[in-house]
């Protein structure tokens, strides 16, 4: 919130703006994410992802990655970036199955919507999360080597305004995206490659290298919807509540200047309470609104109402104090109905895109 106020300076008045709620808000949040960090007992409670209704077991497999073809901007070691990934594939395969890539959040981690991958998995998926490295909450290497969030990253995001400050967000837009992109298509060529081995190990022959879907939450589904733009082998892509951020060309006028583009893979963008309202509002959505009428047959809208930001992710099941928390609000819908909805129309999408088993006809508010 922005409080106006005038004082008298040398007999003229002069006007002061500032963020008293906003900072102190966004230092509040700061400090109880370090908090979780540090004393994760305290805010996360046990439980277990939602149930499943596939008809496949599930296996998971955790890898790390070297990217041989990049530095890592993080640190001023000159070492390459380094991915830690997890797979969640059927147990009892039989075939090849579409690959699915997820992206988390600005401080998320790779199991962040473990829920979903369960799902999507039990029903003939492979499913790969990736923990992008300086930019998740933490993550820990197959050496058991763990690394924590940047510190320049987590100020980044608590400080950007895309109401008031457009050319500092579109530079840090271009500068997040430049990362998390470059992730998911180091991730992808990877296990494509991997596939083509033939001493690989299982999960990478189960992938069905000529199906691939992404998707990603807030930030990462940013990420996951500029990857659609970027490769032409990508034939679905999920964004749960995320703003177009790589079409953002530049600013002009105080304003962001879009890709004047036709998305060109079938989309779907879910979103809940916390930015349904605002999409005509907020100027980083201008895109999403617009496609809120978009008469393209493959894009799809989905409003999940009674529920937050976070809710979208399997947080609410672990912490359901930290996710009120942090979406600023109650939710008024059930943890499990929201995640199972979620899973329902994922599923149903990339069915329809990545299977050509078309239940899924429309959007619409659950």
């Amino acid at each position: 919130m922005i409080v106006k106020d005038s004082v008298k300076v040398d007999g003229r008045t002069a006007k002061i703006q500032y963020k008293c709620r906003y900072v102190i808000r966004k230092a509040v949040a700061m400090l109880l994410l370090v908090a979780i960090a540090l004393i994760p007992a305290l805010v996360f409670t046990e439980n277990e992802p939602i149930g499943k209704t596939g008809e496949h077991k599930v296996a998971t497999a955790i890898y790390t990655y070297t990217d041989e073809n990049r530095i890592e901007t993080y640190t001023d070691t000159g070492e390459n970036r380094k991915l830690n990934v997890e797979f969640w594939y059927p147990e009892d395969y039989d075939g090849t199955y579409p690959l699915v890539v997820f992206s988390h959040g600005s401080f998320g981690i790779k199991s962040s919507n473990e829920s979903l991958y369960n799902e999507l998995a039990s029903h003939g998926y492979v499913v790969c999360s990736i923990d992008h490295t300086y930019q998740c909450l933490s993550t820990t290497d197959v050496d058991g080597n763990k690394t924590s969030i940047d510190k320049g990253f987590m100020q980044e995001i608590f400080t950007q305004d895309a109401h008031s400050e457009k050319q500092k967000c579109y530079e840090l837009y271009q500068k997040w995206m430049g990362i998390r992109t470059g992730d998911i298509n180091f991730v992808i060529d990877y296990i494509l490659a991997e596939a083509e081995k033939n001493d690989a190990d299982t999960v990478y022959k189960l992938v069905d290298t000529a199906k691939i879907g992404v998707m990603g939450h807030s930030l990462g589904g940013s990420a996951a919807l500029g990857i659609g733009r970027m490769r032409d082998d990508i034939s679905a892509v999920i964004a749960l509540e995320s703003p177009f951020m790589c079409d953002i060309e530049g600013v002009k006028d105080d304003e962001f200047v879009f890709l004047d583009e036709v998305y060109p893979a079938p989309v779907l963008n879910v979103y809940s309470d916390n930015s349904w309202s605002h999409l005509s509002e907020w100027a980083q959505y201008a895109e999403n609104y617009a496609m809120l009428s978009n008469t393209k047959a493959t894009a799809f809208n989905v409003y999940i109402s009674g529920v937050g930001h976070l809710t979208l992710t399997d947080l609410a099941l672990t912490s359901p104090f930290l996710t009120r928390f942090l979406n600023r609000r109650k939710s008024t819908t059930d943890t499990d109905y929201c995640l199972k909805t979620i899973s329902k129309v994922c599923l149903e999408f990339f069915d329809c895109y990545l299977k050509g088993e078309c239940k899924f006809t429309s959007g619409g508010t659950y």
